[in-house]
């Protein structure tokens, strides 16, 4: 799901570099404002589950890959500002040392990933568990169903950002001059593998996590959903 070099022109990169620094900027002032010393450890390690899983790049048919990021999940921990910063420092990471997603396409892959899917994901676990009971069912059934829709929002922008490069970019001839593919190819090629099979897989990791915590560190759910974002 990471867009490579090459594959967005520079009026989509540039775009979503301008879009992603704001996004940057508000996530770490807001980080400096209401991050818990306790919680500073998740973000860490958040970081460092997302860079891993992410690693994983499982080929798919039409020539693209799919992998979980954790978004979701981190979002309900620590929040979706510090989730954010998390997963954009994994893919960040990834760019720079192993290749994996263009250094130019960094702001719109932390846009499509990181910032899309930790917003997603936290507003419907929000939705869904409201202020229930740390231990209540609500909290890993919200926090699954917010996993397989923030990660199928993250692929459809994926597709999205890919499928108009056609249209923004072309030959005098009309070849395209970054990726080919319009709508009709990227978003069924990139979308459907993750609403049948990534995006299941990203839901019963998320909750499973979120029912050891349940389990073992409850508070933390409480006070996920009692955090002012």
């Amino acid at each position: 799901m990471h867009i490579p070099d090459g594959y967005i022109g520079p009026a989509t990169y540039g775009t979503m570099f301008g879009v992603m620094i704001p996004v940057w900027a508000a996530a770490s002032w807001k980080l400096n404002r209401t991050l818990k010393a306790k919680q500073a450890p998740y973000l860490a390690l958040g970081a460092a589950f997302s860079f891993v899983i992410m690693m994983f790049n499982i080929p798919i048919i039409g020539g693209s890959t799919g992998h979980a990021v954790g978004a979701t999940l981190i979002a309900i921990l620590v929040g979706p500002w510090a989730a954010t910063i998390s997963v954009s420092v994994a893919l960040i990471i990834q760019a720079l040392l192993f290749g994996d997603g263009g250094i130019t396409a960094i702001g719109a892959n932390c846009f499509t990933i990181a910032a899309a899917g930790a917003f997603v994901g936290y507003a419907v676990y929000r939705l869904i568990a409201g202020k229930a009971e740390p231990t209540s069912r609500r909290r890993w059934v919200g926090a699954g169903i917010a996993a397989y829709a923030s990660l199928n929002v993250s692929a459809l922008f994926t597709a999205f950002l890919l499928g108009i490069q056609p249209v923004l970019a072309k030959t005098p001839a009309g070849q395209p001059l970054y990726a080919p593919f319009p709508l009709e190819v990227t978003i069924p090629a990139i979308a459907l593998q993750h609403l049948f099979l990534f995006g299941l897989i990203e839901a019963v990791v998320t909750a499973l996590v979120i029912q050891y915590f349940q389990k073992n560190e409850p508070e933390m759910l409480r006070e996920a959903v009692d955090r002012k974002q």
